[in-house]
């Protein structure tokens, strides 16, 4: 049985970040967090990075390094404090100002919205939390000058839309290190499929205390967190590590579309252009690093990375996107995600095509017709999964439907249902649209350019 929100509040006073650690040894370095929760609980989580094929230019533990690993240990704590749910925060090994416990308050307040949607948890960015800081803050002295690489990191995570950012870069591959987070198979697979070996992968390793999983076997509280933040000051720190200068992303304009209708819960909020925006901020003035965090595919929506992506057969038998099925490095073929991306595809890729690279054929799933009714917006909900916009995925719908036809096929029959129910795609021309919100440097526009006169062009 579920424990109440209330109720843990009730019963626990606070959550404790109690330190952290940063050893390096032959081959990697190891990065403990400490936290617990009053006097009952402990957690040990702990991450590994390769560092046997790294150059490292810059101090691992130095003070710039801490102030990253100190950042990094926020982005993993709110994984763990979610269980209990304390409404104090206590630091105790470092410093937090006010301008940047309300930053952290509000990644984690919009990160759980999800969490708190599910559990159906009301509360408020002001009152769900207390952070309190048990030391004083530091003086101010100067930092290491940066040694810089002319590296640029590319986190990849198996997906269509970290290989399109690779082909995309592919004139300046040579610069180009991949990041991953714990090994998949679609990730090296990936990489190697854009000219990059093993070598050229910064690879990290997190596990999380077995503590954690016991107290959710128990009822304590569980759900989405911003996982992507995570990414975001681990990749930050592997790129201080190696002197780069850029970590570029591949997260798409479509990540800043609501998951509720009507309400502000975000799947994806750590994917949009908001927490882009926000970190790049927090990097510069708090952590001071000459860093860029920017996704290269942000001004373009789903629909136009899966036509990029389609004319990129390298990838096609490389890439898996389904979380169900990544360990195994399969599609499931039984989940929304599955059925976003065949969606996509499913206007720039014949159905044989489409048939070898799933499986089967995703739009015969019947059983999946809930998640297809939230993605097209038929239910108000879209499923809390890294799928694109309602708009974009009834346009994919519309156009495949045309292909069918043309073809002579039977429609599938969530395109058949899909047919009976449609209003329409409206107006306008998706594969033109060009979002100017977005952080790409002058140094990198021609790639985002050169994507948009591609998807411009006419089959």
């Amino acid at each position: 049985m579920s424990k109440s929100f209330d109720l843990l509040r009730r019963e626990f006073s606070a959550f404790y970040y109690d330190g952290f650690q940063i050893e390096r040894d032959e081959g990697h370095i190891l990065i403990k967090f400490n936290f617990s929760v009053d006097k009952r609980f402990e957690f040990n989580h702990e991450i590994i990075i390769k560092t046997d094929n790294l150059t490292l230019l810059n101090p691992v533990n130095g003070e710039t390094a801490r102030r990253l690993v100190f950042s990094l240990g926020l982005a993993e704590a709110v994984s763990y404090w979610k269980a209990i749910c304390p409404k104090r925060f206590v630091v105790r090994c470092g410093y937090l100002s006010d301008e940047q416990i309300k930053w952290w308050k509000k990644l984690w307040f919009n990160g759980l919205g999800e969490f708190f949607f599910i559990n159906g948890i009301q509360t408020d960015i002001e009152s769900f939390i207390a952070v309190e800081n048990t030391l004083p803050a530091p003086k101010d002295t100067a930092d290491t000058p940066y040694v810089k690489s002319g590296i640029n990191i590319v986190p990849v995570g198996g997906g269509k839309d970290s290989a399109v950012t690779l082909a995309l870069l592919k004139d300046i591959s040579d610069t180009v290190m991949c990041f991953t987070v714990n090994d998949q198979q679609a990730r090296t697979d990936t990489a190697a499929a854009a000219g990059l070996g093993k070598g050229r992968i910064i690879r990290s390793y997190r596990e999380m205390d077995k503590e954690l999983l016991r107290l959710n076997s128990e009822g304590y509280l569980n759900g989405h967190t911003p996982f992507s933040s995570v990414v975001a000051f681990l990749s930050l720190y592997s790129a201080y590590l190696t002197g780069a200068e850029n970590v570029i992303l591949s997260n798409e304009s479509s990540a800043n579309e609501p998951s509720v209708q009507g309400l502000s819960v975000n799947h994806q909020y750590s994917k949009s252009y908001e927490f882009e925006k926000d970190f790049n901020l927090y990097t510069s003035k708090h952590l001071r690093l000459p860093v860029t965090y920017f996704s290269l595919l942000r001004p373009f929506c789903e629909l136009q990375i899966a036509k990029m992506f389609a004319s990129l057969p390298q990838f096609h038998e490389a890439f898996k996107s389904c979380n169900v099925g990544s360990k195994k490095n399969i599609w499931c073929r039984n989940c929304a995600k599955c059925l976003f991306v065949y969606i996509i595809l499913s206007p720039f890729l014949p159905p044989e095509r489409l048939f070898e690279i799933f499986g089967c054929n995703m739009l015969e799933k019947c059983e999946l017709k809930d998640d297809f009714d939230g993605m097209t917006g038929i239910s108000g909900a879209k499923p809390f999964e890294c799928v694109g916009t309602v708009s974009e995925v009834n346009f994919a719908l519309a156009m495949t439907a045309e292909r069918y036809k043309k073809l002579g096929l039977p429609l599938p029959c969530l395109l058949d249902y899909f047919s009976s129910v449609s209003h329409g795609v409206g107006n306008g021309d998706p594969f033109s649209s060009f979002d100017s919100k977005n952080n790409i440097p002058k140094d990198f526009i021609k790639y985002a350019k050169e994507m948009l006169a591609f998807v411009q062009s006419a089959d």
